[in-house]
């Protein structure tokens, strides 16, 4: 039986010059490259400019997105851009996004769910396109999340990075089978509950003001090496999938040792985890399309490729996707 298929058509990604290494954070606060290296499995991750705006990296990684797909911007009709540090409270940064790409029809929105939103945007833009109501995506994660953090503290500022990935999306025909190109199956979940583990203590409806990222590293740890594996082992039950049969993981690049966590708990070959932690660090909605990038321009996704994305981020928030290259 025919089937519509979200297929993903080209990937892209782009990252702010500046780069900064562990031996430099360790010039403005207490840590040092054995340290960081040590807990998180990160050595560098690049940093934005002052005017250096997340609206400009996601445009940019969406341009070389559209370019590998040979799709023309004018044929884009949806635009969903996951990000918990946008250029302004309003208007969405997708639809800045959508003014700089030439996009003038369809929908551009954010989307926010934090490490989890590029995840949480694939399943929104999939069922777009499986009911019919748009043809061509682009989901879109871009973070400068190097304003939210606290500089002085050093339990979280040596952790994360900015950048964007982004991929196009388009809705095709396909058997129904399991050899059916694009997005196979999506799965998001949420908790309140666990707000207080990794919040940010600003924003215009209560402080006014940003704030800064706190985090309980211990407790958040311990989560996501419970939920995430959750999530992936309800996606193999679902579409009956094993393991041996997924040619790449490419997770959220949160920790070394939550990936280690994982991939021992489900049994998955280190080969075929995707992980570009070190370089980047934790570039939270962004860090799943900029490991997808990776492995596209090492060749290691190739047409054909199951590939299993998947994420936890504050809220708490988490998910899974399925798709063939």
């Amino acid at each position: 039986m025919a089937v519509l298929r979200s297929v993903i058509r080209g990937v892209g990604a782009h990252l702010p010059k500046r780069i900064v290494t562990n031996d430099d954070l360790a010039k403005i606060v207490d840590t040092s490259d054995a340290w960081i290296r040590e807990r998180s499995g990160i050595v560098r991750r690049h940093i934005s400019d002052e005017k250096e705006l997340t609206s400009e990296l996601g445009a940019a990684a969406a341009k070389q997105a559209l370019i590998r797909a040979g799709i023309d911007p004018v044929d884009i009709d949806l635009i969903v851009c996951a990000t918990s540090t946008p250029d302004r409270t309003f208007p969405a940064t997708a639809v800045r996004i959508q003014s700089m790409l030439g996009v003038t029809k369809g929908a551009a929105f954010d989307l926010q769910a934090v490490c989890s939103g590029f995840v949480f945007a694939l399943a929104t833009a999939d069922n777009f396109l499986k009911a019919g109501q748009s043809k061509r995506a682009l989901v879109i994660g871009a973070e400068t999340f190097s304003r939210i953090l606290d500089w002085s503290d050093r339990s979280t500022c040596v952790l994360f990075g900015d950048g964007a990935g982004a991929v196009v999306l388009e809705a095709q025909p396909q058997r129904g089978g399991r050899e059916d190109r694009g997005i196979i199956s999506t799965l998001i979940r949420s908790d309140g509950r666990f707000e207080d583990l990794l919040y940010v203590d600003g924003g215009p409806g209560s402080t006014k003001t940003v704030g800064h990222l706190r985090m309980n590293g211990r407790e958040v740890f311990r989560h996501a090496v419970q939920k995430i594996s959750g999530v992936i082992e309800e996606t193999l039950v679902e579409t009956g999938y094993t393991p041996e049969e997924i040619d790449l993981f490419i997770p959220h690049q949160a920790n070394k040792r939550i990936l280690d966590g994982i991939a021992k708990k489900l049994g998955v070959a280190p080969e075929k985890i995707v992980m570009t932690l070190d370089k980047h660090g934790n570039t939270s909605a962004a860090s799943i399309p900029l490991a997808l990038n990776d492995a596209f321009e090492a060749h290691r996704v190739k047409e054909g490729s199951l590939i299993l994305m998947e994420a936890m981020g504050g809220g708490f928030t988490w998910g899974a996707v399925l798709a063939r290259w």
